[in-house]
Formats: structure tokens, C-alpha cells, sequence
């Protein structure tokens, strides 16, 4: 295999190489070894040994008891961690999530507890030997996800494994095996047993370092894991829309595109891949409770979804709160999904509303969003280029300039601190930009008339 290049590797094996001096077995395990067969550069090493946890500590200077109880003492050097991990078997699994106890076993017997046969890999890197107890080569030439031994056993013991075979099978770009795809449907309503954060953390994760992100969303649906961890989403399946704007087909698939092309490739510098995951996930799924059937004058059957960007903005926010998602994340996803269809009037738009949109810190997410809908729809990109067109003629330019006047300069001509002013200065920086005003000094003569027709209009009677 090629020699990584990833700093945690040097430092796996100075841990590796120090466990061995002490005269104990100790190779690397799991996801690198899998990585490195893939010809995939790891970026966390594990390193599996029959050294006892005590046995660990004693040999490092800088540990952390991560999990000392099963077996698990992550060794600190130059700031990187690496997990180190007994030989163990376990005991019965009591809350879905974690073994009452382990119990020190061998290398074999440790590779038979672990989820998925690619992850039950190991690697002796200075015999340059591949460990394999459980069929893992095989399956990764294969492309499979299986799990190591009885599915439904396995996905009994950790429900979580059922949302990681998912994003394994996504980010590998595998399929997911005949049986255990079956066991995952069986056990799929386990799943709320997990913690929102937990299932949070694999969900981002499946959208977010998926070349296919819309395909994982398939696998979800049809493994029944979306009904129980988003069920807002699965109404979506079979939802029409007017084929003229909706060429596609049903909300679901127009979703499932997005998606994929968000995995192609995000344009907007900047963009929080996870924002931008979340928002096209959601971006409607406000439209089958808003869908309203009825018909043109003359008769044809039409579709409307009356005010569905405001419905999906809230459904979004209720599902971004249930799984506690950061508090950021949640108000970006649903400001971008609240104005998404404020792009149809971009053609209208005065040029100075549109600049003060494109300086809101929310709106490259904005942008991406709707060039992706674009794309995954109807494809027209006219009013997508009508941004970008004005993005390049304020390129050279701050895209908002320092305003001529402020409040000061309203109080000097006698007004009152309040409302009033805001409204006042909001009126005048639109003609500054709108260049209605030639300078800051015919921008306060406007003034200056302005606040005397106020002055008039308050002093006559009602």
C-alpha cells in the first residue's frame, strides 16, 4: 500500500511501534485500514493491541480514559490523538448503544464483535500484512456493506450501526448487502432509541461527505430509516408538481437532484456545506401540506403551493430543533428556506434592494440554494445570472458603500431620537444608491425638505 501522508499516521506508529518494544501484539484497525485499501488517505488511525488499558497508561506519558471501562485509552502526542483499543469481546448490549461490559479476547474473537466486515480489517504495517477474520477484502472489492455475523444481531446491540451503514454505503458509493439491508428495515423503528445528537451527527455526515448525497436520501427511504428520523420528508415521495416548472417529476425526486448536484460541486465560496445540505433537504417540504388543487380559466387542473417556503421554513426549523442541531445552522437553513422563492422577482427588483440582499451575510447560501433548485428543476438560470451579472459589475466595488448621512445629522435639523430617523436614513441610503443624490450635501438639502413636509404633515389638524 502507498505510504500516507497524514501526520496521524507517523504518530500511530511511534504508538504502535512503543506497544511492540513492550512486547504486545498491536496493529492498526477498522476505517484506516479500509481507507488504505481503498487508496483512501486516512485521517484517524486506531490501533488495536492486547495490552491492557492499565498496561497503556503506563507506557504513555499523555492519556485520556475516553473509555477506559471498554477498553479504550486514546494516546496524546503532538496534539494528535489516537485511540488505542484492547482485544475485547463483549457483554450483552443494555440501552442499543453500548455493551454492559467487555471482556479481553483475541485478535479473531475482536474482529467478530465489530459492525461491517470492511471495518473489521487489520493492518500490520511493518510486515506490511493485511488482517482479515471476517471476508472484509472481499467485500470491499465487491462494493458490499454487510455486517459481520447476524445482521439483526448486530443492529440489536448498537442501533446506531443502522444510520452508519448508510453513510458507508453513501460515501463509499457501495450498496448495502441483501440481508442487511433486510435487518435495518426490520429494526428500523429502534432508531429513536438513539440520542438526537448522535443521529444528528450521521445524518450531516451522509449529506455532507457523499459524492451522491440524494442517492443516501433514497437509501433511507427505502430502508425505512427517513420515516423515523425525518418523517416530515417521506410525504414528498409522489408529490406532482406542474410539470411545466417541475419537468423532473414529484418533490421527492426534484430533492434527490439537488442533492446530487450539491455533491458535484458547491460554487459559492464560503457556503457551510452542512447549511446547504439541510436547506435543500427541506427547501420543500412545506409543499405537499401547502398543495391546493384547482384549475386555470380555462379548465386545465393546476397546482399551487400557497405560501409552502414560509410552511417549509417552520417544518424545517421544528425538525433542526428536534434533532438540536447549533443554533446558527438552524437560523441560517431557515432564512435561506423562508426567501428561496424571492429570486422570481430578482428581474423586478431596484437595483439598490438587490445589492442590500447580496451584503446579508445568509445570502451566498441563499444563492447556491437557488441555483441548485434551478438546476434540479426547470433550469432556467435568468434570474441566477442577473445576480451574478450585478456581482460582477460591484466586484471592484464594496457592495454596500458607507452611507452620506446618519442620525446625527437628523437630530442637528431638529427631529426627534426614533422610528422616524430609521425610516428617514433607510429612504436616503436608497437614493444614494440608487444615485438620485450626486453628493452628501444634495442627499441633506432632500433631507432637509423632507423633514419639513413631516414637520407640516404633523401640524395640521385631523
Amino acid at each position: 500500500m502507498n505510504e500516507p501522508t497524514h501526520p496521524a499516521y507517523e504518530t500511530a506508529l511511534r504508538v504502535l511501534a512503543t506497544l511492540r518494544e513492550a512486547g504486545h501484539k498491536a496493529w492498526f484497525a477498522g476505517g484506516s485500514v479500509r481507507d488504505r485499501l481503498l487508496g483512501r488517505e486516512a485521517k484517524d488511525y486506531d490501533v488495536a493491541t492486547d495490552a491492557l488499558p492499565s498496561r497503556v497508561e503506563e507506557l504513555f506519558s499523555r492519556t485520556v480514559a475516553v473509555g477506559k471501562s471498554f477498553g479504550v485509552i486514546a494516546v496524546v502526542e503532538d496534539d494528535i490523538q489516537i485511540e488505542v483499543t484492547t482485544f475485547r469481546s463483549e457483554d450483552q448490549y443494555e440501552d442499543g448503544r453500548r455493551p454492559g461490559s467487555v471482556t479481553p479476547t483475541t485478535p479473531e474473537e475482536d474482529a467478530q464483535r465489530r459492525d461491517f466486515t470492511i471495518n473489521g480489517l487489520f493492518y500490520d504495517p511493518v510486515a506490511d500484512r493485511v488482517i482479515d477474520y471476517v471476508g472484509g477484502r472481499e467485500d470491499l472489492a465487491r462494493g458490499l456493506v454487510r455486517a459481520i455475523g447476524d445482521p439483526g444481531e448486530r443492529f440489536g446491540e448498537d442501533h446506531l450501526r443502522m444510520l452508519r451503514a448508510v453513510r458507508f454505503a453513501a460515501t463509499l458509493e457501495f450498496e448495502i448487502e441483501t440481508r442487511t439491508r433486510e435487518a435495518i428495515r426490520a429494526l428500523a423503528g429502534r432508531i429513536d432509541r438513539i440520542s438526537a445528537e448522535r443521529i444528528e451527527i450521521e445524518l450531516t455526515r451522509t449529506l455532507t461527505e457523499s459524492p451522491r448525497p440524494g442517492r443516501a436520501l433514497c437509501t433511507l427511504l427505502d430502508t425505512g430509516l427517513l420515516a423515523e428520523v425525518i418523517p416530515e420528508a417521506v410525504p414528498m415521495v409522489g408529490q406532482e408538481q406542474p410539470p411545466e416548472f417541475h419537468p423532473e417529476g414529484d418533490v421527492f425526486t426534484h430533492t434527490c437532484l439537488m442533492l446530487d448536484r450539491m455533491g458535484a460541486g458547491v460554487k459559492e465560496p464560503g457556503v457551510d456545506r452542512a447549511e446547504l445540505a439541510w436547506a435543500l433537504l427541506l427547501h420543500d417540504v412545506g409543499k405537499p401540506p401547502a398543495c391546493v388543487h384547482s384549475q386555470w380559466p380555462d379548465g386545465r387542473p393546476r397546482l399551487r403551493f400557497d405560501r409552502h417556503a414560509r410552511i417549509s421554513a417552520d417544518m424545517a426549523e421544528a425538525v433542526m430543533r428536534r434533532l438540536k442541531m447549533p443554533a446558527k445552522r438552524i437560523r441560517n437553513v431557515v432564512t435561506a428556506i423562508d426567501r428561496h422563492m424571492r429570486f422570481m422577482h430578482v428581474e423586478e427588483m431596484r437595483e439598490s434592494k438587490l445589492r442590500r440582499w447580496m451584503a446579508e451575510p445568509v445570502f451566498p447560501l441563499e444563492l447556491e440554494l437557488h441555483r441548485l433548485d434551478c438546476e434540479g428543476s426547470h433550469g432556467d438560470m435568468s434570474c441566477y445570472r442577473r445576480v451574478m451579472d450585478l456581482r460582477e459589475k460591484i466586484s471592484r466595488e464594496p457592495v454596500l458603500p458607507e452611507p452620506w448621512v446618519n442620525g446625527r445629522d437628523l437630530i442637528a435639523m431638529g427631529l426627534e431620537p426614533g422610528p422616524g430617523i430609521g425610516e428617514l436614513l433607510d429612504e436616503a441610503f436608497e437614493r444614494q444608491l440608487e444615485g438620485e443624490a450626486a453628493s452628501r450635501e444634495e442627499l441633506l438639502a432632500w433631507l432637509r425638505e423632507r423633514v419639513a413636509q413631516k414637520s407640516n404633515q404633523a401640524r395640521k389638524p385631523d
